[in-house]
């Protein structure tokens, strides 16, 4: 089923403190819509013209001819240094820009879906490493280190944070699998660390295992991020790890010598 969204920019402009709401001008908005989802989603974005997406390389599908790209670094050379070394980032971004109305297509890497975040003044979201896609051009990015905690996670040490100064904007983050939203007001909520993709400013989180080391080593569970406050924290339904760990024997057997070929 094709979803649509609309995301408005309020840009609103007041003429004078006398004349109503009515008088505002709010300035754009800008359409994008879902497909395929969740296990294969595609993300059309519609330009107007001289609108601009920042975007992840490798993702664009397709785009109409009227739409120009340009690859930079993402936030000047250190700071792009430093979320592709640490932040599981690239180091370009490509932006597009849009003369006269166009659209972009783009998908993610692995079979999954994409979803949208609104930011406002003071909002932050928080992702994984590989989890952003694109945003809107007024969007800011850089890495904020977990601590001593990031290194037990089994995930990158530091997390992606995408904030806008002023005005609203929008972050578009992809998953392995389908996303998951979990309201997190107060109880606490377990997750395995290769579930999560994202949470929200208020929430905070602790590392541990399930169970004892019994269950570690018998239950086939390892560590978990135990989430507190106010908030919301977004999951995906499958893992990488444990997908490569079911791949690990299978890539061994076919990529050991034959008999015959240790014979030789």
């Amino acid at each position: 089923m094709r979803r649509k969204w609309i995301i408005f920019w309020w840009n609103c402009l007041l003429l004078s403190p006398h004349e109503s709401k009515n008088d505002y001008f709010c300035g754009y908005f800008m359409q994008h819509e879902f497909e395929f989802g969740p296990a294969f989603t595609l993300m059309t974005v519609n330009l107007s013209n001289g609108e601009q997406l920042k975007v992840e390389p490798g993702a664009m599908v397709a785009q109409s001819s009227n739409v120009d790209m340009k690859s930079g670094m993402s936030g000047g050379f250190f700071k792009g240094l430093m979320k592709s070394v640490v932040g599981g980032e690239s180091f370009i971004l490509n932006t597009y820009t849009s003369n006269g109305d166009g659209w972009v297509s783009l998908a993610p890497g692995a079979p999954g879906d994409i979803s949208s975040f609104e930011l406002g003044p003071g909002q932050t979201l928080f992702m994984q490493g590989g989890a952003f896609i694109a945003s809107t051009a007024n969007v800011e990015t850089d890495t904020k280190f977990q601590g001593a905690k990031g290194f037990f996670t089994g995930e990158s040490v530091f997390f992606l944070r995408a904030s806008v100064t002023e005005g609203t904007g929008t972050v578009f983050y992809t998953s392995y699998g389908a996303l998951k939203e979990l309201e997190i007001n107060g109880q606490e909520v377990v997750v395995d660390t290769g579930h999560v993709v994202a949470f929200t400013d208020g929430v905070s989180y602790t590392v541990g295992k399930v169970g004892g080391l019994g269950s570690a080593l018998l239950g086939g569970e390892g560590l978990v991020m135990k989430f507190n406050g106010q908030g919301k924290v977004y999951i995906q339904t499958r893992d990488f790890g444990a997908l490569a760990a079911k791949l690990i024997p299978f890539c061994l057997l076919y990529t050991s010598p034959s008999p015959r070929d240790r014979t030789r």
